[in-house]
């Protein structure tokens, strides 16, 4: 993998995280290809190795409705994320399949200023070009807690 292909990567790990923490979550679909899949999942579902989500869009289409529920018919206190990622490890297989990991945090806070660590864990991604755009493929997002706050609200 050249080092420009693993900036690209780098890239758009930061810009989708980015866009998610300045509220423009109508970007969010746009990292993904047509038929990208998103899931949350706590790792205790994960390691157990069952398929169940605490939250899963199984097409960008899936998300843009998200993001319109979000944004016209959902109740939440206001609140921002602010992620930390760490730097991603990526693979390349025989057959061209680009995977990658990168831990995350999340910090969220809320309209009255009061900041909480709300989530920790790690992206397992798969990536493809597309346009000469990279874009994610599959994002499962494992989070550390199997507890899980009601205003998990905003993709991760």
């Amino acid at each position: 993998m050249t080092p420009d292909f693993r900036q690209r990567l780098d890239d758009l790990q930061t810009d989708y995280a980015h866009a998610i923490d300045d509220g423009d979550l109508e970007a969010w679909p746009g990292f993904f290809t047509e038929d990208g899949s998103y899931k949350i999942m706590t790792r205790e579902t994960y390691d157990a190795g069952l398929p169940m989500g605490v939250l899963y869009c199984n097409t960008r289409g899936m998300m843009s409705d998200r993001v319109l529920a979000l944004r016209t018919a959902n109740i939440y206190e206001p609140h921002t994320y602010c992620h930390l990622l760490s730097r991603s490890r990526y693979a390349e297989d025989e057959g061209g399949v680009i995977t990658g990991r990168t831990n995350f945090s999340v910090t969220r806070t809320m309209q009255d200023g009061q900041m909480d660590l709300f989530t920790v864990g790690k992206y397992l991604d798969t990536f493809v070009e597309e346009d000469g755009a990279l874009k994610f493929k599959k994002r499962l997002a494992v989070i550390e807690s199997r507890r899980i706050d009601v205003l998990l609200v905003f993709p991760l």
